[in-house]
């Protein structure tokens, strides 16, 4: 059974950073994404950042790029994404997953074993 559990979130002004964490257990690393999504209070949750455990390759949503960076400690089964520069408007539940059927790296619709998220807060 695959379980993700993420922390790291709180509270910043804008400008600060944030370095989320995502623990992976049972998880056997393939090429699908481990991504990170985000879901702001009446809106839908939203592609952030995705993975590629085994090709190493990365993705970003157009509004973090530059910004973000996710990454993956094998030794840990932790992924990480790394927030600088935060907006307010990156004030957002914050939840990671594994993808687990073919898609585009941002299609929620693809990815389980959702953790309980954390709460990233970023006031101006």
């Amino acid at each position: 059974q695959v379980q993700l559990v993420e922390s790291g979130g709180g509270s910043v002004q804008a400008g600060g950073s944030l370095r989320l964490s995502c623990v992976l257990s049972g998880y056997t690393y393939s090429s699908n994404f481990v991504g990170w999504f985000r879901q702001a209070p009446g809106k839908e949750r939203e592609g952030v950042a995705a993975i590629s455990p085994t090709a190493g390759s990365t993705y970003y949503a157009d509004s973090v790029k530059g910004r973000f960076t996710i990454s993956l400690a094998k030794a840990t089964n932790t992924v990480y994404l790394q927030m600088n520069s935060l907006k307010p408007e990156d004030t957002a539940m914050y939840y990671c997953a594994v993808q687990r059927f073919y898609s585009m790296w941002y299609e929620r619709w693809a990815y389980a074993n959702w953790g309980q998220g954390t709460q990233v807060t970023v006031s101006s």
